[in-house]
């Protein structure tokens, strides 16, 4: 389980296309990872979008996969300014001896969502996404923070909802991609940041591994972890 950082040429017009369409850049990211006449496996390859930018602008992509990407695959070439080696998560964050109890902070871009006669529509609010993510938890072996107190209950409910401490819940939109068939994809999608606690080992490394809900395929799914020492 590798994990990439790239760099991308927002003066450059293709790179400014897949910026703006997730399922243009999860195509052509699957073109680095695998070779033409391999399709990409279903759940390879997670990445996200991340908020900032390098000092000089650049995009920056996130992306995990398996395979050792081949960057000369893209045709375009100031799509890439560049790439950082690859980092093995399994090493880096010693997951072979992940125990229970063991904190850290987290991203995740996901869709927080429900299913409606058949049909999944995203969670709008800080209760419903909070309490979407603690579900995700009980099935992916990961708990949030409680509050410390009946004070910080009252005041996070007066003023933010739901009270999980130490979370921020930003850029909450509709994502929108286009097949190559030309339909379109709409997934909404918001971004988790905080703490949090392992509380099932071989469930929360699979977490890790495989990403947590829908449109993995949009850039949503994939958990980003740091250890928080005491």
């Amino acid at each position: 389980m590798l994990l990439h950082r790239i760099h991308l040429n927002q003066r450059c017009k293709e790179a400014r296309r897949d910026l703006a369409d997730p399922y243009q850049m999860h195509a052509t990211l699957c073109r680095a990872f695998f070779p033409q006449e391999t399709k990409c496996p279903p759940g390879a390859l997670l990445w996200r979008l991340e908020p900032e930018t390098g000092p000089k602008g650049a995009a920056r992509v996130l992306i995990q996969c398996s395979a050792t990407p081949d960057w000369s695959r893209i045709p375009v070439p100031d799509w890439l300014t560049h790439a950082d080696p690859g980092i093995d998560l399994f090493q880096k964050l010693a997951l072979d001896s992940l125990e229970p109890s063991r904190a850290f902070r987290f991203r995740l871009r996901a869709n927080p969502c429900k299913t409606i006669n058949g049909k999944r529509v995203g969670l709008v609010g800080a209760d419903a996404q909070c309490d979407w993510l603690a579900r995700q938890g009980l099935q992916h072996g990961f708990a949030l923070p409680e509050p410390p107190s009946a004070d910080y209950f009252e005041f996070r409910q007066s003023s933010a909802g739901r009270p999980y401490s130490d979370m921020c819940i930003s850029h909450a939109h509709m994502l929108t991609g286009q097949r190559h068939s030309g339909g379109l994809i709409h997934v909404y999608s918001a971004l988790f940041e905080g703490r949090l606690m392992v509380t099932a080992a071989e469930q929360f490394k699979k977490a890790l591994e495989t990403g947590i809900g829908h449109g993995k395929v949009m850039g949503l799914g994939m958990l980003s972890i740091i250890p928080v020492h005491p």
